[in-house]
């Protein structure tokens, strides 16, 4: 086992693992930028380390200062956390180079599975469904017309290294394609600096369903279950929840092995997830494959009681995993709600400011992640996400109200914050029948979208 983390990221994430890394012994070693110099990571961690100026390219993004300061401090692996450089293949094997354990999937298999295009087609090969599409990356709307054509209108225009809802849009006919496509493209050569892209058929008002996996360096892969992830604004989740409401056994179990089969097919090592859209008649296609854990990763170790980011640094380690897919048994039901700082009202405008006055909510059943306390100044430079505020019942009907009730007692004054608007989804009937898509937002509350 390691004798020292470095966690290579900021806010929520970077905290959740340096408790994980103290539960298991371990020293951790936090980087930060001068912005987060009063962040709660940089307090807890054993060591911290200041690796550049607030801007996220110069700091958290620079992929020599991170390494340097791992040398440094004499770690012996780096866990990325999500977003950064967590799904980036160039720092996963530079990583490699400098004989550092990145806490993740080999540099090989993030490069597979981060182009979209031959994640697509490795899939195919494997047997997994796959919404129709572009087989190659496209560069022009002339070559996008062309697959269009195949396919059918409307058809979902994606980037094929981005993620986070980036470099996405939807052409309804050919009269708008050019144009959409090109829209897309630019916003994918700003985010991520490549403008390769891909065509897919879109899939109208979906489910969108994520399956948790993990696998060790031995050939054993395990699944936990699924999450429904439906409930976005702009291709940004909003609320998350496992198990998916509404779908039959026979349904989630197929859900889970074709997850399984998919990771096997790239031969995948550590926590990943597996998406899927999912449709009204119980079809369901491969979407792609995050080679990192995810924001909503507590939902599933409610409901599994499994700890996935502890079960991340054992598989980093080499060791065997702990279980097999038989010992794995799901139960209960929990909901994750993201609080960001953010005003709604105002067309979700980021609300950076001094938090003058905090509340967080306990009791059976609650959990939150977060970064932040009462007097902590929130920088204006990085994601809104505050906190997760994670809802667990021994059912759907008492994690809602578990939740409702967590968000009704939460105060955050000083900055903005998008708790009215969570609260205002989770009361709505569709969302407590568990009516919900992709959609959702749009269909039952559009005043806030025209802001």
């Amino acid at each position: 086992m390691f004798e020292k983390v470095l966690v290579a990221n900021r806010g929520e994430i970077a905290v959740r693992v340096i408790r994980a890394l103290r539960e298991m012994g371990i020293a951790s070693v936090a980087v930060y930028s001068e912005a987060d110099r009063d962040s709660l990571h940089v307090m807890l961690a054993d060591e911290a380390i200041c690796i550049g100026p607030a801007a996220s390219s110069d700091s958290y993004l620079n992929m020599e200062a991170v390494i340097s300061a791992a040398v440094a401090s004499k770690a012996q692996a780096i866990h990325p956390g999500y977003g950064f450089l967590s799904e980036n293949e160039k720092f996963a094997s530079l990583c490699e180079t400098c004989g550092i354990k990145f806490i993740g999937p080999s540099s090989q298999v993030i490069a597979r599975m981060g182009n979209k295009s031959e994640a697509k087609n490795t899939m195919i090969k494997a047997g997994v469904p796959v919404v129709p599409g572009s087989r190659e990356p496209i560069y022009s709307p002339k070559e996008a017309k062309r697959i269009a054509k195949k396919t059918g209108y409307p058809v979902m225009i994606k980037a094929a290294l981005g993620g986070g809802g980036k470099g996405m849009r939807v052409a309804e006919s050919e009269d708008r394609l050019e144009e959409m496509f090109l829209a897309a493209q630019f916003e994918t050569r700003k985010a991520f600096g490549d403008d390769t892209m891909y065509i897919e058929r879109y899939v109208k008002d979906p489910r969108h369903i994520e399956v948790q996996i993990l696998a060790d360096s031995h050939g054993n892969v395990i699944h936990l279950g699924e999450r429904d992830c439906s409930i976005q604004r702009r291709h940004q989740k909003v609320l998350e929840e496992s198990p998916c409401e509404n779908i039959s056994p026979a349904l989630r179990s197929k859900l889970g092995r074709t997850a399984v089969k998919a990771a096997k097919a790239v031969g995948y090592e550590n926590a990943g997830t597996i998406e899927f859209l999912l449709e009204p008649n119980g079809k369901f296609y491969f979407m792609e494959m995050n080679t990192r854990v995810q924001v909503e990763h507590p939902v599933t170790e409610l409901v599994s009681g499994v700890d996935i980011i502890k079960e991340q640094i054992r598989i980093a380690a080499g060791e065997k995993l702990s279980f097999t897919q038989k010992d794995i048994r799901l139960s209960g039901h929990a909901i994750e709600c993201r609080i960001n700082a953010e005003s709604p009202e105002r067309g979700f405008m980021p609300s950076p400011g001094t938090i003058t006055n905090l509340h967080f909510p306990g009791g059976n059943g609650i959990r939150i992640d977060t970064h932040v306390y009462q007097g902590y100044k929130l920088p204006p430079y990085y994601d809104s996400m505050i906190a997760k505020l994670i809802a667990y019942g021994k059912d759907r009907d008492e994690a809602v109200r578990k939740l409702r009730s967590a968000l009704g007692e939460t105060i955050i004054d000083g900055i903005d914050t998008n708790i009215d608007f969570a609260y205002e989804l989770i009361k709505s009937p569709a969302f407590e029948k568990g009516h919900i898509d992709t959609g959702f937002i749009e269909k039952h509350f559009p005043k806030y979208l025209k802001k």
